[in-house]
């Protein structure tokens, strides 16, 4: 995972344009089922978007982000990150990844990353 972004000389021609690449990830920071949509930024720590910002030569890529919530106490960030999801939790992420399926689908139709942001970043689109 730490070198996902080796898969984006497979998938992106060059040249292309990097701000319409859309990458999508988890997020420790946001509880699970949050999503957010942002363009641009750093890596905040996550390797496989530090690998995707290595591989584009660019960060200016679109981010769609999956809260998959801190470990428990215990559990290392690793085997949370790397674990299987069960009962609420569970459906919460699947959940989050359908709305995250919808987000890309209205950015294709031309839905601007501000009107997602409006629509999806609200605690009532669980």
């Amino acid at each position: 995972m730490n070198n996902s972004g080796k898969v984006a000389k497979y998938f992106i021609p060059k040249p292309f344009s990097v701000d319409n690449t859309i990458v999508v990830c988890d997020n420790l920071d946001l509880p699970v089922g949050e999503i957010r949509i942002r363009q641009g930024g750093g890596s905040a720590g996550h390797r496989g978007l530090a690998s995707f910002m290595n591989e584009l030569s660019s960060g200016d890529f679109i981010r769609i982000y999956i809260g998959i919530g801190r470990p428990s106490k215990g559990l290392s960030v690793i085997d949370h990150v790397l674990g299987r999801a069960e009962g609420d939790e569970k459906e919460a992420l699947q959940k989050s990844i359908a709305r995250a399926q919808q987000m890309i689908i209205r950015y294709i139709h031309g839905s601007s990353i501000q009107e997602l942001a409006n629509e999806f970043h609200s605690k009532h689109s669980h």
